[in-house]
């Protein structure tokens, strides 16, 4: 079984912010703490996803390995709640003690003022898993190559299909720059498959229940559908309890996002035929590092780094290599 992450260090905050704009402070961020303590805000589109736990851990585990160092870790409850996250962020920088900020950007669009009035105040910005339209070029990002993995989830299911079949697509949240780019994988996979038919394509808004319906719907409209794609864990869980449900595990072959207890247990029993890794640990990681080291040294990360990806099935699934990526720790870190 997997390891269950800790979830503690969930810092509560007051949000009061309530406008689109933050004031813009003096110098308080790179400059302010070259020597001293440093506090870096980290903020995941959500908290309380497996997903986001291992960023918590990379990202605690990259401050431990640095002297003075904070880690202040908060996060709106759903991946969909872009104004919460907004205010959050804006309430951390209003306050004005932060030095960097490291987050993922639940709207790529929306975020883009934040990001923008950070960097004016001095403070230190890393975007982890999704970025913001336009991107800074000071502002790296680090983040799964979605594309490409996407692309490669998507010859596992035409593969799995021999190469025919009717497909649906389970996104989460139209709009953000992670589901884009596994949107523009699965198409340019559908391309090179062109025997896969897409039938269906909703969102699941990030959402377990959302997802179980609309997966319903799809079945019960394509009695005949033979695949499903689903873009992230809450995609995944849901779609494979419909199909769980509607009687057809391993007739419909599903791969999807993220390892997530659920989805490795479903895994394991067949209603999921692969699901594709990231390496949230080593995001988490890389991105505070990177901002320890521009707030300490005024080095400048690379624009944008590919943290890696894999895909699990049944097969490989008790690999060491495997077994790394899904029980991470500092001690004995994925690579």
């Amino acid at each position: 079984m997997r390891k269950v992450l800790a979830t503690g260090c969930l810092l509560a905050l007051s949000v009061v912010a309530t406008s689109c704009s933050v004031g813009v402070r003096e110098q308080t961020g790179d400059n302010a703490a070259k020597e001293g303590p440093v506090k870096i805000a980290v903020v995941p589109k959500a908290i309380g996803f497996d997903f986001w736990e291992q960023v918590r851990v990379g990202a605690e585990c990259a401050a431990s390995k640095q002297p003075d160092v904070k880690v202040h870790w908060d996060g709106v409850p759903a991946e969909s709640d872009v104004s919460g996250q907004q205010n959050l962020l804006q309430d951390l920088l209003s306050k004005g003690d932060v030095n960097g900020l490291v987050y993922a950007a639940t709207d790529a669009k929306a975020l883009s003022d934040i990001t923008r009035t950070a960097t004016q105040q001095g403070t230190t910005v890393v975007n982890m898993d999704s970025g913001t339209n336009p991107q800074p070029p000071d502002v790296p990002v680090f983040a799964t190559n979605n594309v490409a993995a996407a692309e490669q989830g998507t010859d596992l299911l035409a593969k799995e299909l021999g190469g025919q079949g009717k497909v649906a697509f389970i996104e989460f949240q139209p709009g953000t720059s992670t589901n884009e780019t596994r949107a523009e994988g699965f198409r340019r996979g559908l391309a090179r498959n062109p025997g896969l038919k897409l039938v269906a394509q909703q969102s699941s808004e990030s959402d377990y229940n959302t997802a179980l319906q609309v997966t319903q719907d799809i079945l019960t409209a394509n009695p005949d559908l033979n695949g499903i794609y689903a873009a992230n864990e809450p995609s995944v869980l849901g779609a494979a309890e419909a199909v769980r449900q509607a009687g057809k595990t391993g007739q419909v072959k599903i791969i999807g996002w993220d390892t997530s207890e659920g989805e490795i247990n479903a895994l394991r029993e067949g209603v999921i035929t692969g699901l594709i890794a990231q390496n949230p640990f080593k995001m988490g990681f890389a991105s505070v590092d990177a901002a320890i080291a521009k707030i300490r040294a005024q080095q400048r990360p690379a624009p944008a780094t590919d943290t890696g990806s894999m895909l699990l099935t049944k097969e490989n699934l008790d690999s060491p290599e495997v077994q790394k990526l899904l029980n991470p720790s500092c001690e004995n870190p994925p690579q």
